[in-house]
C-alpha cells in the first residue's frame, strides 16, 4: 500500500474543513446552508478560499473543473 503524500495546500484545506465541520456540531447543523450566520460567516469564507487555493496551489486562477 503506498502512503499519500500531503502538500501545505491539502493540509491547509484539511485543517480548515475540520474547523467548518466543528462549527457545523456546534450549531447543530449538518451544512452551512441551514446555518443563519451563512452570508456573514468568515470561517466558511476563509474555508471556500482554502479550497481555491488548494485547487490552484497558491496561483491565481489557473485551474480548471
Amino acid at each position: 500500500m503506498s502512503e499519500q503524500i500531503l502538500d501545505e495546500w491539502q493540509i491547509a484545506l484539511a485543517q480548515k474543513k475540520v474547523e467548518l465541520e466543528l462549527c457545523q456540531i456546534e450549531h447543530q447543523v449538518n451544512s452551512c446552508f441551514k446555518c443563519t450566520k451563512i452570508l456573514n460567516c468568515q470561517l466558511r469564507d476563509s474555508y471556500v478560499k482554502t479550497v481555491y487555493d488548494s485547487m490552484s496551489k497558491g496561483e491565481s486562477g489557473g485551474f480548471e473543473f
